[in-house]
């Protein structure tokens, strides 16, 4: 405390982002406060300066986008404390590690990383988790996932955290809702995903006219047996690509939604079983929206993950036109030039395998307050529902298994936090004409959050 122009004493402390001496007196304490210089919002500690550490407070930081105008050179512009926000308490001196928390994340699709102490997540890559600190042992499970990514860049250049995603919603009996502009490969990298891994392969062109029955399969009328027999649609492989899965109405895509839950088709009151392991590969054109239908919220929910595929690197498309452009046939290719390296039997072993890699109960709390705060967060209408909980576990345990760890650590969940949440909040009206992001909004969320110690 300190002798100030609120009186006698005041509360002083840094900004746990610009590191500006603040103060604000004794009654803000454990309010929320802004920072009248960088526009940070936290929680006014409840000690002075002396006993807190700057930096380590983000931990305390809310991240949450609300204004107040009452700004000042030597004080915060106080909010008062909205106990929907579920905002984390102050963290002392003894509950705070001795390094300084890292960056804010960066927008890249996978763009946050837990470190291994309770401070904020930093900016990276999903695919640079393969590469952390947490350096696990040779498993099969890892030489498998390197001999399948080292088969699959043979054909298919770039776009790793594509091929990245797709592999740990496979091996986490998920899905994948691919958002890209046309001509990125989508088509071929399935393909060569069903060659590698050993699995049939499928695909079905969505149009606006296209039938419930023509993704299922109908039942035909036998001349021969006399009798109605079963034909089975298109869906009944193990890889499908879903193209432009928007350009249909949603009664041709509720016929997806038993198909991506149970793994089977019921048609004329009996069920046909699809054989496993079966991974649907959706994809929109983010750019055009003419002729196309909004996926419904139950349907969005049935995927594991949304990625964003984008233009490959300038050196990527350059070997893409080397390797691509001599009119060689595809399928001779994918036939001559790649080797199956495993078999559908295999992968639902090592699926099942993954299962058993495991959660603390710290990081379960941890996944199950992020959950929760996307349905009190102000910017969204609607939130998150337990399964995008349940992809964040299954997730974080692939990719642990893929690292050749049999535990999981928080940088396992936070780097398929965007991907397991951007497709399941609904921005509200008021945050979508002031112009904010999902992605940004969710990177603010699980900045507010403290990453668990193990």
């Amino acid at each position: 405390m300190s002798t100030t122009p609120f009186g006698t004493a005041a509360i002083e402390f840094g900004c746990s982002t610009c590191g500006r001496m603040l103060q604000v007196p004794p009654a803000a304490a454990g309010k929320q406060a802004k920072c009248p210089q960088c526009a940070t919002v936290q929680v006014v500690p409840e000690t002075p300066a002396a006993d807190i550490n700057p930096v380590a407070d983000q931990a305390a930081t809310t991240g949450s986008p609300i204004d107040s105008y009452g700004q000042s050179t030597s004080s915060l512009s106080l909010i008062e404390t909205t106990p929907a926000l579920d905002a984390t308490p102050p963290v002392s001196r003894s509950e705070t590690p001795a390094e300084p928390a890292a960056a804010a994340p960066d927008a890249s699709p996978f763009p946050v990383k837990a470190p291994e102490t309770p401070s904020q997540p930093t900016g990276m890559s999903l695919c640079d988790s393969l590469t952390n600190e947490h350096e696990g042992r040779d498993t099969a499970t890892r030489q498998l996932f390197e001999k399948v990514t080292d088969e699959i860049s043979k054909v298919y250049v770039g776009q790793d955290e594509l091929v990245l995603g797709s592999l740990v919603a496979l091996f986490s009996s998920g899905h994948v809702l691919i958002e890209s502009v046309p001509g990125l490969g989508k088509t071929l990298f399935v393909r060569t995903l069903g060659k590698v891994l050993g699995c049939r392969f499928g695909r079905i062109q969505f149009t606006a006219d296209l039938m419930p029955s023509d993704i299922t399969g109908a039942p035909i009328f036998d001349m021969k047996m006399q009798e109605f027999r079963f034909r089975p649609g298109p869906v009944f492989t193990q890889f499908l690509l879903a193209d432009e899965i928007n350009r249909s109405p949603a009664k041709t895509h509720a016929a997806l939604l038993e198909i991506m839950q149970e793994y089977r088709v019921t048609i004329d009151g009996e069920s046909h079983t699809l054989e496993r392991p079966f991974l649907v590969l959706a994809t929109q054109n983010s750019i055009e929206s003419e002729g196309t239908y909004n996926l419904p919220e139950a349907q969005l929910d049935r995927f594991m993950f949304k990625l964003h595929a984008d233009y490959p690197q300038e050196g990527e498309e350059a070997e893409i036109l080397k390797l691509h452009s001599q009119q060689v046939d595809i399928n001779a290719r994918l036939e001559n030039e790649l080797e199956t390296v495993t078999s559908a039997e295999e992968i639902m072993r090592i699926t099942k395998e993954n299962s058993e890699v495991r959660i603390d109960e710290k990081l379960i709390d941890y996944i199950n307050k992020v959950v929760r705060l996307t349905r009190k967060w102000p910017q969204f209408h609607m939130g998150a529902s337990p399964r995008a909980g349940l992809a964040l576990m299954q997730g974080a345990r692939t990719l642990a298994a893929f690292n050749g760890r049999d535990y999981a650590v928080p940088d396992d969940v936070v780097q398929i936090v965007l991907p397991s949440l951007r497709h399941r909040v609904i921005l509200t009206a008021e945050a979508e004409v002031e112009g904010h992001q999902v992605d940004e909004l969710l990177t603010e969320l699980v900045r507010s959050v403290e990453v668990p110690r193990l």
